[in-house]
Formats: structure tokens, C-alpha cells, sequence
């Protein structure tokens, strides 16, 4: 760890200027408190750096919890193994999956099935607790429930060390989720200039406690949150029932973990009651199962947290980017993604070539110097990856 001013600390041995700069315009902020974490996959982002923790007094900026409210992974560890799958038609295996849930931006379900009925019931509920119409930001909210996206979302079966068969994946709030995040930062940047504010970034805009506009942000944000965990859910449950009926025998889940890296909660630390947003950042305090994926064709890690006190009980949430999407398009080629996927199933398309894993950090530099965050109990090599365009 490196303290880089009295309020910005960083974890990341592989961090750009342009990057660290905007880590330390946000430290600057004067309700962050006690300090910014810098987590090892740090880069770029809106406003705010993705892989920051930022704990704010008495103020919240919905840019740095980032557009995808809710964003995380879930993983089910199978009694099947490696041998299992031996011999099998691994490509059909991935055609069902991708039969089973809507792929890629602006794909939906057709109705709402049986299995997303009580999740869908119990948003309803939540919505009506917090006194808003997720309807007013997405009329089909219901049939996103279940649904992947694109981008660095992500289906996969990888096996453990000890060749164990692993079901992991990555999404978030979707179309719903995205609506509700960019409808308050709009909120936050229109009050700034409302009450002449003078912001470094707009992107830093920030919403006071205790005013409507933070309550309210507050209550549709904790529902965002609760969408994306239940979608994940959901689609865990379509990917397990897909591997069953491939192998012919029901999965039978040994260990099930779900976990944000986009979000906030209120927790105390340092001594002071503060809203800790998480861009990009997972949760790790002693003893908390996690999960810190690779890039695709790279591996992943299960983790427990060892609650180090100066990240703020947090862990990176995975490789982190190194060349932005469009600079990875001009610098790698088809052929490289087919030769970084060798071994795994995937779709082999030019259009995951944004998402090669030279365009990360390298994942074991990103765990190497994540070391006194968080403890690997896994190490998850993948068989089978899934993405949306």
C-alpha cells in the first residue's frame, strides 16, 4: 500500500497518471473521509476511478457508484467435475446457455417465466416500500430480470484446482438500473449549478443527506441493487438447470456466492457512520466469501476477505482495464483472441476483441498485490465462456 496524499492510499503497483489524477481530484472532495482506497485494477472511469472505495460524510455522488447499479458476480460450485464433462460437446453445452438467456444490449425475454415470478413479485414489493415506479424509468423492467448484457458480462463453467466444475457469471441492473443511476446524476449536476457549486468534474456532483433528492436516490438505488442480485440469481438457476440437463443428472449446489462491486452502503469506519461507495470493488471483510474474476481466457478467484481496516474491508473486482475499448480494437486482432481463447468454448467472434485479455491488467498482478485484502481459496480456469456482442 502507498499512501499518495493525506486522502488517496492506493493498492495498485500498474496505475496510469491520467488515472491517478482523477483519484486524486476525487480524494479532494470535502466530505471523503477519512480517505480514498485505490484498489490494485484501478482505471479510468466516469467521474470517479472504477476500482475506488470512496466513503463520503453526509453526501453521495451517484457517479461513483457508477451507471450499472448492482453490478457484481455469483458463482455455484457443482459435485460434477472436470471428468464429467470429458469428451462431451462442450459447444452444445454453450448454444444452451445462450438459448436460456438474452445476450448482449437491449435483449430482453419474451414473458417472465416461472422461476423470475416471486423475484419479480418481491421487486414489486420493494418498489412500492420505497414509494417509486421502477415503470417510469423502464416500462419492461420485468422481462430484463434474467438477462445478461454486454460488455465485460460474462456466463462461464471453469473448474478449481482440484478439477471441481464451477458455474460463474457477471451482470448487473441492466437496462432499469442504468436509467435510475443517469437520472441522478442528471438530478446531482443540475443542483450544482442550481446552487453555484464549483465541481473539479460534473461527473463529481454529489446529492446532500437529508435533502429529497438523496432519499430518493437512496430508495431506488438499494432497489437497483436488489434487481441486479436477483438477477443473477435468476440467471444462475437457467445456466444450472442448462448443465443438468446436458450431463442428465440435477446440479447439486455446494456453495453459492453473490456479490456487488458497483455499489453503496452505509457502514462505519474510522469511527464516523459513512456512505461507502464501491465502483468497481468488492466487499471484503474478515471472513466474507468474494469473488475477483479474470478477463476472459484468464483465470478467476474465489476469495475470503481479511477486513484490512485502510482499504476500507475491501478488494479489488477483478483485472482492470489497460487499453479503453476502442484502443484495444486498433491494437489486437481476431487471431489473437482466438489464440488467448485456446482450450476454451466461446463464440468466436471479432467482436469480443475489446474484451482480449491483454486489453487487462494482468489478473496475478492484480492478486499479487492484493495480498493483504483478501485470501485466493479458489483459483477457477474457465471451459466454457458465454458473452453478449
Amino acid at each position: 500500500m502507498e499512501r499518495l496524499s493525506t486522502r488517496l492510499l492506493s493498492w495498485a503497483s500498474l496505475i496510469d497518471e491520467k488515472t491517478l489524477d482523477q483519484a486524486l481530484t476525487t480524494a479532494r472532495m470535502p466530505f471523503i473521509h477519512p480517505h480514498l482506497a485505490l484498489m490494485p485494477d484501478a482505471h479510468l472511469g466516469k467521474g470517479a476511478t472504477v476500482g475506488s472505495v470512496i466513503p463520503t460524510l453526509g453526501a453521495i455522488i451517484p457517479a461513483a457508484v457508477g451507471v450499472d447499479i448492482g453490478c457484481g458476480m455469483i458463482a455455484v460450485r457443482t459435485q460434477f467435475t472436470k471428468d464429467d464433462l470429458a469428451g462431451r460437446d462442450l459447444a452444445e453445452l454453450r448454444e444452451q446457455i445462450e438459448r436460456a438467456i438474452p445476450l448482449s444490449a437491449g435483449r430482453y425475454n419474451n414473458k417472465v417465466v416461472a422461476t423470475a415470478e416471486p423475484r419479480i413479485a418481491e421487486l414489486e414489493a420493494l418498489a412500492e416500500t420505497n414509494g417509486f415506479d421502477p415503470e417510469s424509468y423502464a416500462k419492461n423492467w420485468r422481462l430484463q430480470l434474467g438477462t445478461l448484457g454486454s460488455g465485460n458480462h460474462f456466463i462461464e463453467v471453469s473448474v478449481d484446482e482440484l478439477d471441481r466444475v464451477w458455474l460463474f457469471l457477471h451482470s448487473g441492473s441492466r437496462g432499469v438500473g442504468n436509467k435510475i443511476a443517469g437520472h441522478h446524476i442528471t438530478v446531482a449536476q443540475r443542483l450544482a449549478k442550481q446552487w453555484w457549486i464549483e465541481l473539479p468534474d460534473p461527473d463529481l456532483a454529489y446529492l446532500v443527506e437529508g435533502t429529497p433528492e438523496f432519499t430518493r436516490y437512496i430508495r431506488e438505488l438499494r432497489w437497483a441493487q436488489r434487481f441486479a442480485l436477483l438477477n443473477r440469481e435468476e440467471m444462475m438457476d437457467r445456466v444450472a438447470r442448462q448443465l443438468s440437463e446436458f450431463l442428465g443428472t440435477p446440479v447439486d449446489e455446494q456453495e453459492r456466492i453473490n456479490c456487488h462491486h458497483n455499489f453503496t452502503e452505509s457502514e462505519k469506519h474510522f469511527g464516523k457512520q459513512v456512505w461507502v461507495s464501491r465502483k468497481g470493488a468488492i466487499q471484503a471483510d474478515a471472513g466474507r466469501p468474494g469473488l475477483i474474476p479474470g478477463s476472459m481466457g484468464t483465470a478467476s478467484y474465489v476469495v475470503e476477505g481479511l477486513g484490512d481496516p485502510q482499504s476500507l474491508n475491501s478488494s479489488p473486482h477483478g483485472a482492470g482495464r489497460e487499453y479503453s475499448r476502442s484502443a484495444a480494437r486498433r491494437t489486437f486482432s481476431h487471431e489473437q483472441l482466438r489464440e488467448a481463447m485456446t482450450g476454451i468454448e466461446f463464440r468466436d467472434t471479432s467482436a469480443f476483441i475489446d474484451e482480449i485479455p491483454q486489453a487487462y491488467k494482468p489478473i496475478d498482478q492484480v492478486m499479487a498485490d492484493a495480498a493483504s485484502l483478501v485470501e485466493i481459496r479458489h483459483t477457477l480456469r474457465q471451459l466454457v465462456n458465454v458473452k453478449g456482442d
